[in-house]
């Protein structure tokens, strides 16, 4: 199995979050993604809100309490970051997705920029 360190970034994310708009990665197929960071830049000279949300319908594989599939989530959501400053969205927290799952953020104004820092395992 090959482990490929990687990193995607966005400069002014969407403001709206919808299935054509905010998403940021998406595990391919025939791949188990790690989230090791995440990392929104507020540009503006005023406080932005900004929302991250992990999308999945993928199978909860080891869970035995027979819920079904996963469901989308907020990882945040419209959390104010100062302005001209950054957040650490996962600071010392991973994330793990498999083929499919999908990273979505958005926020109230475009002059946020992410960085998202992660590990493909093939």
């Amino acid at each position: 199995m090959a482990n490929t360190f990687r990193v995607t970034s966005i400069s002014s994310v969407p403001i709206t979050i919808d299935a054509n708009t905010a998403t940021i990665y998406t595990c391919p197929s025939g791949t188990t993604t790690v989230v090791l960071a995440l990392l929104i830049s507020n540009k503006h000279t005023v406080a932005v809100g900004a929302s991250v949300q992990l999308v999945s319908n993928t199978n909860n594989d080891g869970n035995n309490n027979n819920i079904g599939p996963n469901a989308s989530a907020f990882i945040i959501k419209d959390v104010t970051i100062d302005e001209k400053t950054s957040l650490e969205i996962m600071a010392g927290q991973k994330y793990v997705l498999q083929v499919g799952d999908s990273i979505k953020v958005y926020g109230d104004n475009t002059n946020l920029d992410v960085v998202l820092s992660y590990m493909e395992m093939t």
